[in-house]
């Protein structure tokens, strides 16, 4: 009597579909950590506190946060190297980075002042990264890179989920700052859970022999420098989308226009989330990445030259359509890519953190590009130039040569 075949075992190139929705699953709770506070319940603070002076504060209040930000982004993931090395791993920082965001929360909550409040949102952006530095490296770490492209589409759901939360804290009104402040810690801790709870399994080292350094350190350039450009187009169009629509439609009432931007945007971020995953997972197929990084700069790049070109609030809103299915693409793509150029497994919190600024200094670029290249009645200039240097971050991902 034959024997029953053994069952396989499964690939070691592979992790069950349950991590990557529990990884994509503690992305989303990061991303709460922050979204909702920064885009809503911030904004309302600042106009409580300094009335007529809010423009000064909400500027001081969300530059001192970007520096905080960078800073920890950076201390976080090298501290996250050292644990490893030492036999630990990363997941205590992220424990520590939900305790410490939970206290920063308290801190904003009986903020009533300019100083404590800028003190607390500077404690808050350490906090939150003490989450995510840790988080993306365990991403490089565990994750193969059979499937990171498919992770890359995952974590796209991030943004619509926190946007949706925010939507629900800021509809709490009535119940109060600390109820609202309460619900986000929450849901970040529920998040966040199941990744901390799940042990660390790193994903094996791959087979084909690493590129020479200097080579490694130039694609880590471009990649940079790629990231850098699109980020910065992105950056200038979330912040003044309401004074794109009101330059087309000079007459429609404000009030209309910012409902209008507010479709706008949340259609940008669910629209390219099917075609994220999609893309993410054939380019995990075919092992190829570069040609679909240039293929959605050339959307984001037409999409904004659409926007430049428009007359109309729907022209308009077409081309920023197809500018965000085109931009999302191309980060969620080059997230996981930028992963596989990381030269050592010993310093990747520590090289994820440098890379990061290239999400963090746009931040900072954006605002100077649109005081430079825009007016209120006029936004092609600025859209034109955010076109081509998309554009030129595209054509600069074929120069990588040491990954296809």
């Amino acid at each position: 009597m034959p024997k029953p075949s053994p069952t396989p075992a499964a690939s070691p190139n592979r992790r069950p579909w349950r991590f990557l929705l529990v990884f994509a699953l503690a992305y989303a709770g990061g991303t709460m950590g922050y979204l909702p506070l920064v885009a809503f319940l911030l904004p309302i603070k600042v106009a409580a506190i300094a009335g007529d002076a809010r423009i000064g504060l909400f500027t001081a209040t969300a530059l001192c946060g970007t520096l905080s930000a960078i800073l920890a982004n950076l201390l976080f993931g090298w501290l996250s190297d050292r644990s490893v090395a030492r036999g630990g791993g990363r997941r205590g920082w992220m424990v520590g980075g939900v305790l410490a965001t939970a206290a920063a929360y308290g801190l904003v909550l009986v903020a009533n002042t300019p100083v404590t409040l800028v003190v607390a949102v500077v404690i808050f952006q350490g906090a939150v990264n003490a989450i995510l530095a840790p988080m993306l490296a365990i991403m490089a770490d565990e994750i193969p890179d059979a499937q990171k492209g498919l992770v890359g589409g995952l974590l796209a759901f991030a943004y619509p989920l926190a946007a949706g939360l925010a939507t629900i804290v800021v509809g709490m009104a009535r119940h109060g700052e600390a109820a609202q402040l309460a619900v986000i810690v929450l849901a970040v801790a529920i998040c966040v859970a199941p990744l901390v709870l799940t042990p660390a399994q790193p994903a094996p080292a791959p087979t084909e022999p690493p590129p020479p350094r200097s080579l490694t350190q130039h694609d880590l350039r471009i990649a940079w420098l790629a990231r850098l450009l699109l980020q910065a187009a992105g950056n200038s169009l979330t912040l003044y989308l309401l004074y794109y629509f009101q330059s087309l439609e000079p007459n429609t009432p404000p009030l209309v226009l910012a409902g209008y931007a507010g479709h706008m945007l949340t259609l940008a971020y669910v629209l390219p989330l099917p075609f994220a995953i999609l893309i993410g997972r054939l380019s995990d197929q075919l092992g190829r990445r570069k040609p679909f990084l240039l293929g959605s700069a050339v959307l984001t790049a037409l999409g904004l030259t659409l926007m430049a070109l428009a007359s109309s609030r729907t022209a308009g809103a077409v081309g920023f359509v197809t500018y965000a299915l085109g931009s999302e693409i191309f980060l969620a793509l080059h997230a996981v890519f930028w992963m596989q150029l990381l030269p050592s497994a010993r310093h990747r919190g520590r090289d994820l953190g440098l890379l990061n600024l290239a999400n963090t200094l746009p931040a900072l670029v954006g605002p100077v590009l649109a005081y430079a290249f825009a007016t209120p009645g006029d936004f092609g200039g600025l859209l034109s130039l955010l076109a081509a240097l998309t554009l030129c971050g595209g054509l600069a991902m074929l120069a990588i040569r040491g990954r296809r």
